[in-house]
């Protein structure tokens, strides 16, 4: 059986590319450099070879380019139509031509040009020759390049193609647009085509594939036909009239009876009999669908008559296959895809009669016949009036009775028990029923806890739910007890100190709300500075009132709180004089040590003034300020480098090296290039 791949043709370059590709080629495989003690017959040699080596290129590509599209006269009719329909065999067969005499238009001038260069009696002249050779070959390459381009083209399309196998076991759908053939092939197979509202949402062939009796059957889902002369057909119309007139399958017709497809059965009935033609000789099924919308038998008479002339046609098909005239079951059948009703026994009556009509082919092919003549059924001839009926020995019976049984008593499996039980995640599998013991019955006993060499069951109260509540009850008891203690009820204070009890809780309440709402809008509030602070809540004075309020002297919190105010500037503002230069003197005395307050000042000093970066200091090595900065500016420079490669990341582009050897150490000599 021939199998068609038209993704594996390779792809064909355009007339610029080819010439490129070639050139390149040729100048990277033959020898490049031409020395002055060469003899006129080695440069002969040299430029014949690049001649002969760019033909030879030239060929193999052009070759390549013919010998895997496909011949229309070779291959299987039904390709050879579509591709007549889809690019017009002439345009095909042409563009073919023509890279075919390019071809031998290249070795004509190779082989020219090389019986002139055999007499070149220069190297001027030599490489004059070779130059025109090639330019030649170039020049034939840019005029085909129209043709390098439409089959590329073709290829594209090509390989884009379904493929379709025109001698397996075929179904095919056919019908007017938006009749529900691209549906129908959708629930059968696993094929995903376009359904919309609208016609001619499929505009080519799409292929699915179903099983039926452990057989795999090809469907072809075809374009919708519209009811016009022949000639009048386009490209879509005519992939379908392509499928019907070459390939061996079981039809489809279908028909859709509410019309809501925007036509009629009338013009249905019309385009079948236009067509019938296409369906001799094969399995023909007339499928009424959308029965969810109309149901056939609320079609109208003429209608009913119509697709009744229509069933009468598709009845003679069976006549014509060896069929029996009086059944008529299977021709017409009813089903709607949005319900799915009947899609199974339209699927199964269409694969039935398939396999039927195929095994009768074969029946009558000599093949069978040959077959048939190697074998020889031996029937006993009756020797007296006794029944000897077909006997099944005792024993064979005995085994099929076992083997129902077991079948029956089959093994249920942790599987079959996780679904029982409640499916994966709820079901948990025991893994003691496996365990080997003495009793059956000891699987299930829970294993023992050893703790410290001791059984922990051993040590467990039974009644030791009992006692916990008693434990519990008594806990609340004692709970109550004494919160009954410690409760400040208000019959035992008097009512001064029930007025500040209820005061404290008062204010206790407000701060857990403050908290609490301060707590929600913690993320979203902005920070306040003090000096937006318009309602003064937070002033010493304000704390000053409240612990007055309480009964207490806030005179130490007060002054506690300002001397924290007080920053380091105010030491500074001290230590820069003024009128406080007295103070500082003061300080200075009573440190006890020379050297500290000797160190106290410079500090003080460091921290009011700072020294330009090319002052020298003594102790750094420097004669002056000038051989400072020199020194600083080399510093920086022989980091430089290093912080800069500190600081590269992964996407930064480095080019390591600028010249790398391989690229720019001339032409390399004959050896190994395991180095590159």
């Amino acid at each position: 059986m021939v199998q068609y791949n038209f993704k594996k043709i390779t792809v064909v370059p355009n007339g610029k590319e080819f010439i490129d590709i070639i050139l390149s080629r040729t100048q990277r495989q033959t020898p490049t450099v031409v020395h002055k003690g060469y003899s006129i017959s080695r440069l002969r040699q040299f430029y014949m070879r690049k001649v002969k080596y760019t033909q030879q290129n030239f060929h193999e590509k052009l070759s390549t380019i013919i010998e895997e599209f496909p011949r229309l006269d070779d291959i299987h009719p039904f390709y050879g139509d579509l591709l007549h329909v889809l690019y017009n065999k002439d345009h095909y067969k042409l563009a073919l031509g023509q890279i075919n005499t390019a071809r031998n238009l290249i070795s004509k001038i190779a082989k020219d040009y090389v019986k002139l260069l055999k007499y070149g009696d220069s190297l001027y002249r030599c490489k004059s020759l070779k130059v025109a050779a090639l330019g030649r070959m170039c020049t034939v390459i840019k005029r085909i390049a129209p043709s390098l381009a439409y089959l590329e083209q073709v290829r594209q399309h090509l390989a884009r193609l379904p493929s379709v196998d025109p001698n397996t076991r075929t179904i095919l759908i056919c019908g007017y647009p938006n009749v529900g053939k691209s549906s129908f092939i959708n629930k059968i197979t696993r094929a995903d085509v376009d359904v919309q509202p609208y016609a001619f949402t499929t505009k080519s062939l799409f292929v699915g594939h179903t099983d039926y009796k452990y057989l795999r059957y090809q469907v072809i889902d075809t374009p919708g036909i519209l009811d016009r002369p022949f000639e009048d057909r386009n490209i879509i119309e005519m992939c379908s009239i392509t499928a019907l007139a070459h390939l061996r399958a079981a039809v489809l017709f279908f028909l859709d009876i509410s019309g809501s497809c925007g036509y009629s059965i009338a013009a249905q009935a019309a385009l079948f009999h236009s067509i019938k033609s296409l369906f001799m000789n094969k399995p023909l099924i007339i499928v009424c669908n959308k029965t969810d919308l109309q149901p056939l038998e609320g079609i109208s008479e003429e209608d009913m008559k119509l697709v009744m002339e229509m069933k009468a046609e598709a009845m003679k098909t069976v006549i014509g296959e060896g069929g029996d005239p009086l059944n008529d079951e299977g021709v017409l059948l009813t089903m709607s895809t949005l319900t799915e009703e009947g899609v199974v026994s339209v699927k199964n009556a269409a694969c039935e009669r398939l396999l039927d009509q195929r095994v009768e082919l074969k029946m009558k092919s000599k093949k069978m016949n040959d077959c048939l003549n190697r074998f020889h059924v031996a029937v006993p001839k009756p020797r007296d009036q006794k029944e000897r009926p077909p006997c099944i020995p005792q024993a064979v019976l005995e085994g099929m009775a076992k083997q129902q049984a077991a079948e029956k008593e089959k093994r249920k499996l942790e599987r079959d028990l996780e679904e029982e039980n409640g499916g994966a995640g709820v079901y948990s599998a025991s893994l003691k029923k496996h365990y080997i013991l003495n009793n059956d019955d000891w699987k299930e006993d829970i294993m023992p806890e050893i703790l410290d060499g001791h059984n922990v069951y051993d040590f467990i109260d039974p009644d030791v739910l009992q006692r916990l509540e008693e434990l519990e009850r008594e806990e609340g008891l004692r709970a109550e007890e004494e919160d009954d203690d410690f409760e400040m009820d208000g019959k035992e204070l008097t009512l001064e100190e029930q007025e500040a009890l209820a005061e404290i809780r008062k204010k206790k309440s407000l701060l857990i709300q403050q908290h609490r709402i301060k707590k929600s809008t913690a993320e979203s509030r902005p920070t306040v500075p003090r000096k937006f602070d318009k309602e003064r809540k937070f002033t010493s004075e304000r704390m000053g009132r409240q612990l007055s309020a309480l009964g207490l002297d806030p005179t130490l919190a007060i002054n506690r709180a300002r001397s924290k105010s007080r920053g380091r500037k105010r030491e500074r503002s001290l230590d820069r004089g003024g009128n406080d230069g007295d103070v500082v003197m003061d300080m200075d005395v009573d440190q006890p040590n020379k050297k500290l307050r000797a160190r106290s000042r410079s500090l003080s000093r460091l921290r009011s003034m700072s020294r330009p970066p090319g002052e020298v200091v003594a102790g750094e090595g420097f004669k002056d300020s000038a051989q400072k900065v020199k020194a600083l500016k080399l510093g920086k420079k022989s980091v430089k480098k290093r912080n800069k490669d500190a600081r590269r990341g992964e996407a930064d582009r480095v080019i390591p090296t600028l010249k790398p050897k391989h690229l720019f150490s001339g032409k390399r000599s004959i050896g190994k290039t395991g180095r590159r």
